[in-house]
């Protein structure tokens, strides 16, 4: 089953724009695969897609956070909050329709309050240079840790609104 079979393209991207608009997240739906199944979304911060303009940090930051994160969501059932390696906040609420696993819903991209960016990381993984990276950082946003929670269950009531009529897999 794809998350089109559950409800229309528009649907899942109004979602995204509801995450973003709460939260200034870069939002996202995935497929099970890890691929957004929208149009390409709008960046948190302007660090991100510095990022994901380099190969490396592309598969080996941002990929490999999705990969993980979404794994740890598929395998508890439960939503993930945690960092990726460049130190930004990403939620995965995984996406269910009864024992299928379907996709992935959430978003990424702002500082927790206390956290802060691995330049030297980023710097390593990408080759930007480490002035570059924290001219970047520096107009980061950041989440509340409240502000995180009330997110992360806004979109599994999101989720779970819009899978609550789906055909049983």
């Amino acid at each position: 089953m794809k998350l089109t079979d559950i409800q229309p393209l528009e649907i899942w991207a109004a979602l995204e724009t509801a995450i973003r608009e709460r939260s200034g997240l870069r939002a996202r739906v995935y497929d099970v695969d890890g691929v957004g199944i929208t149009d390409p979304s709008a960046h948190a911060n302007d660090l991100c897609p510095e990022i994901r303009s380099t190969q490396k940090g592309l598969t080996f930051i941002c990929a490999v956070a999705h990969q993980n994160l979404a794994a740890m969501a598929r395998n508890s059932r439960e939503p993930v909050v945690e960092e990726c390696d460049a130190g930004l906040i990403k939620i995965v609420v995984p996406i269910f329709v009864g024992e299928e696993f379907v996709g992935a819903a959430g978003g990424c991209g702002l500082l927790t309050e206390d956290g802060e960016v691995d330049e030297f990381m980023i710097n390593k993984t990408t080759e930007i240079p480490e002035e570059k990276i924290a001219e970047l950082a520096v107009r980061l946003g950041t989440i509340s840790p409240d502000a995180l929670e009330n997110l992360t269950a806004f979109i599994t009531a999101e989720v779970q609104r819009l899978i609550a009529n789906a055909p049983a897999s």
